[in-house]
């Protein structure tokens, strides 16, 4: 299925019946990360909705910095959400997804029901990050430099990105980035919304989160600290829960899809 958001297609795919939920992918990811998940929420009675997000997979890949700013990619999941003809989901954020999930929970509640974000806690608490976090996040910066970034990810067969990433799926995501042209786009989204300048703003406000949250940070996450997560409580007005896996590293839905579906269905009332 496509959505269109004022020009840009959002290509997504729905599997299963019941009280809809959507998962959003970050960098480097397209829907595919969610491949453990999809079934088992299924099968427990969920319409699950999973686009590949903007500048990714199938979807849309607008050439300018600006078409990745968090407005635009908060308006492709409302458009995703009105062409399935969902009013209300809940929404489950990996990575950028989890930044995109937070700020959709604050900004529209209306259409977030439950809220489960996964090793990305809220953008201002992130974006308040101390020493600790400033020394995982180096990468943010080298990201900004167009070509650069590009060039040392991908250079003697993507070797860098295999040793800094770590990615569980390091074959299959490059080989997702290579057919589609997508590593551009999704630096983009560091360039679009976490420009030099961020790091010495003030701290983004947005309005609390009403919706039920749920938070998970892994213990083996090579970029992010436990408490950009656990901090993210004081972001949310209705009911915080906090989860920590131990041992899975970022891609904790890769390494840990029994672990992960099982807080998802624990939390996600059917």
């Amino acid at each position: 299925m496509r959505a269109d958001n004022s020009g840009v297609g959002i290509e997504y795919e729905v599997t299963g019946e019941g009280r809809p939920v959507v998962l959003l992918h970050g960098f480097p990811d397209s829907g595919r990360l969610w491949r453990h998940q999809v079934g088992a929420l299924a099968d427990a009675g969920f319409k699950v909705i999973v686009p590949d997000m903007r500048g990714y997979g199938a979807s849309d890949k607008p050439g300018d910095v600006e078409s990745y700013n968090i407005l635009f990619l908060l308006a492709d999941v409302g458009a995703v959400l009105d062409h399935a003809g969902v009013e209300r989901a809940h929404v489950v954020g990996h990575d950028w997804g989890a930044a995109v999930a937070w700020a959709l929970a604050a900004v529209a509640p209306e259409r977030v029901d439950h809220l489960a974000t996964l090793a990305v806690g809220h953008p201002s608490t992130f974006r308040a990050r101390g020493y600790e976090q400033h020394e995982k996040s180096w990468y943010m910066l080298l990201f900004q430099f167009a070509g650069i970034a590009e060039q040392w990810l991908s250079a003697d067969g993507w070797a860098n990105f295999r040793t800094w990433g770590r990615h569980p799926d390091a074959e299959g995501v490059i080989a997702d980035l290579e057919a589609t042209g997508a590593l551009t786009p999704g630096l983009n989204w560091y360039r679009a919304n976490v420009p030099p300048e961020s790091y010495v703003a003030p701290p983004l406000t947005l309005p609390a989160v009403q919706a039920p949250t749920m938070g998970v940070w892994s213990s083996g996450d090579f970029a992010l600290t436990e408490g950009q997560m656990t901090r993210s409580a004081e972001q949310v007005a209705g009911p915080w829960r906090y989860e920590r896996l131990e041992g899975p590293g970022h891609w904790m839905q890769l390494e840990a899809p029994a672990e992960v579906n099982r807080l998802l269905l624990d939390f996600l009332p059917t």
